[in-house]
């Protein structure tokens, strides 16, 4: 229901550009109104506005100035409601459900003054108390309005900013990343949801630390048989009491999905409908430039990227004669390990086509990234000061969500395998955290140790990482072509598929390469990330610029040909893949696309070879490859002579 409203109303703007300028506004004045702006979505909306910009459809300047009045007069009604009411404004129905927020917004604007309005208006759901908080306190209107209006104009200005450079450059996107933009977006919603889930869940149990303890003290006495197991963990007159009832409960809630998610799973006897579309999606956007980057994170979880800083953790914890610290790290790693190989010899699911053996349920892999780096949180949280405690355990979980998505992608496990690996490492890491806190020490000299973890596992990550992507690949090939037909049929019909190819071809590739490169066409050798960045470098001649890759059913080019073309910002390009089916007489088949390609200055940064978006017949030489050809609905078949 809310994704048919957005698009209705992005719909409409592009179709009243004009007066979507008061809808604009609209959207600005209600996030800016007190407690109504923390529900309205207006950050997906103005950078879909903003998109718009970049596209032509609407105009830039006058989209900024709509929605800085709009945030303009939403910021004066609060600061009137705040001015009439004053401190009465808590008791107001609209304040009183969100004591929290208003007493966030004082404090901000308390400690920054006039400059807490300008802050306000970039933090979220603190911004649209804060004006209220100006009015209640009286602030003069000769100092409340002009930073209003710089706030305002720089709020709206930035918000739209992200939408209006991507509609600006989405053929520059489209020409470079293709499926890549849709992997690195699905990368970073990944990392948002994780990084809010344990952002959000950690300050919830932080403050409601006191009230849960409160509540476990009041059933113990209300229940002392069954009470007398729980008062070991919640004796008030320890300090670690709150923190062990957190682990507590958040081992009763995550012990009881991981069972179910289990018990579900294995009575199922396989993956779900759910994890065969997830795999058909990941499959479908599988992109070289993406291959290499999801094979390099997906070393994260490798044994050398998490071993060397556990070992470096351990000589630490040992030098420091942490004896109790080092038992329960040793004892995190080794019976974590016991128990996912355990679990996953007696769980014997069906594995994804495209994983090799050695991969299943849970993921190993995902387990172990969230046992190391989740108890090295449960280790040295406790040591920073405040609100500092929650980032070890941030970091734990952005590292198990870049093994998880790159696994995922490169087709080595089902959805069901990360989830399990996640709910498995999280038990036990709340297990063993549950019995290091009941018997350890407060003091604890935790910054070379956490120094000592962190910047190894950066080295050894920087160091394995790309040396081991091209083994990592190898192991996820995306699996042959089913599909045989004969050879008769495909001479006579071509490839059945609904995909648009210029050529078909059948034999040594390598002597079409040979006959190709003697029409005077080069070899491009596959462009990695680094040929990405040159071509940000405008000192590289237009003709030196790569194409970059593209792939056909998981596959990259296994050749790519170029030529120049009659103009100097022209090239002719010939992408050659594997096809998608197999001739009977086991003769390699290969499928080709022709391009012909302009080059073109994208944000005064890319240079970018993009092609002509209407399809070009193929150039004459290209059908006297061989001396055996047919040509059917515009492509053209041929057999390549033996050499």
């Amino acid at each position: 229901m809310q994704s048919a409203w957005f698009d209705a109303t992005i719909a409409w703007i592009t179709a009243h550009p004009h007066a979507a300028g008061g809808l604009v506004f609209l959207i600005a004045f209600c996030d800016a109104l007190a407690v109504v702006g923390i529900v309205v979505p207006a950050l997906p909306l103005l950078f879909a506005v903003g998109t718009l910009i970049g596209l032509g459809h609407i105009d830039g300047p006058y989209a900024v100035t709509c929605a800085a009045l709009g945030a303009f007069l939403g910021d004066g009604l609060s600061y009137w409601i705040g001015h009439r009411w004053g401190p009465a404004m808590r008791e107001l129905w609209l304040f009183r459900r969100y004591p929290q927020l208003l007493d966030r917004g004082e404090t901000l604007f308390r400690r920054h003054g006039t400059k807490g309005l300008v802050i306000a208006r970039f933090v979220g759901a603190v911004r649209p108390f804060v004006p209220a908080v100006a009015g209640m306190l009286h602030m003069p209107l000769r100092r409340y309005m002009p930073a209003s209006v710089f706030a305002c104009f720089a709020w709206a200005a930035v918000f739209l900013a992200p939408g209006w450079i991507f509609g600006a450059s989405y053929d520059a996107v489209a020409a470079v990343a293709d499926k890549l933009a849709l992997v690195l977006l699905g990368l970073v919603a990944v990392l948002a949801l994780v990084w809010a889930l344990v952002l959000y869940t950690w300050r919830w149990f932080a403050n409601h630390a006191d009230n849960l303890l409160a509540r476990a003290l009041r059933w113990t006495r209300a229940h002392p048989r069954l009470g007398r197991y729980a008062a070991a963990l919640i004796d008030p007159r320890r300090p670690e009491s709150a923190s062990l009832l957190v682990l507590a409960c958040c081992l009763f809630v995550v012990a009881w999905l991981w069972a179910g998610f289990s018990a579900t799973l294995l009575m199922r006897g396989g993956p779900s409908l759910f994890d065969h579309d997830v795999h058909a999606a990941m499959f479908a956007l599988r992109n070289p430039l993406a291959d290499r980057l999801m094979a390099s994170l997906a070393a994260i979880g490798s044994a050398p990227v998490l071993g060397l800083p556990a070992l470096v953790a351990m000589a630490w914890l040992i030098w420091r004669k942490r004896w109790m610290a080092a038992a329960h790290w040793l004892g995190a790693i080794a019976v974590g390990l016991a128990l996912t190989i355990g679990l996953g010899a007696v769980a014997d699911m069906p594995r994804p086509p495209t994983a090799v053996a050695g991969f299943g349920f849970p993921s190993i892999a995902v387990t172990m990234t969230t046992v190391v780096f989740g108890f090295f949180a449960v280790l040295i949280a406790r040591e920073l000061p405040g609100r500092q405690r929650v980032w070890p355990y941030l970091l734990a979980g952005v590292a198990t969500a870049l093994v998880g998505f790159a696994r995922l992608y490169l087709g080595a496990h089902w959805l069901s395998d990360i989830t399990g690996g996640v709910l498995l490492g999280v038990v036990w890491l709340l297990v063993l955290g549950i019995a290091y806190r009941r018997h350890s020490s407060r003091s604890f000299w935790m910054r070379p140790l956490a120094w000592a973890f962190y910047g190894s596992f950066v080295l050894v990550a920087l160091w394995h990482a790309p040396r081991s992507a091209k083994a990592t690949l190898a192991q996820f090939e995306p699996p042959a072509p089913t599909h045989v037909i004969d050879d008769a049929r495909w001479w006579s019909q071509g490839i059945d598929d609904p995909r648009h190819f210029d050529l078909e071809a059948a034999g040594n590739l390598g002597v079409l390469q040979r006959r190709m490169q003697a029409q005077g066409w080069t070899v491009q050798a596959p462009a990695d990330w680094v040929a990405v960045l040159g071509l940000l470098d405008d000192d590289h001649a237009l003709a030196d610029q790569p194409v970059l890759p593209l792939a056909l059913d998981g596959h990259p080019e296994r050749l790519l040909l170029r030529r120049p073309g009659p103009l100097a910002d022209e090239l002719e390009v010939l992408r050659i893949w594997p096809a998608p089916v197999r001739l009977d007489s086991a003769a390699p088949l290969w499928v080709a696309r022709y391009e012909r390609m302009h080059g073109r200055k994208r944000l005064r940064l890319l240079t970018l070879w993009q092609p002509e978006p209407h399809a070009h017949a193929l150039p004459e030489d290209l059908r006297n490859l061989a001396g055996t050809s047919a040509e059917r609905d515009a492509v053209l078949r041929i057999r390549i002579d033996p050499p």
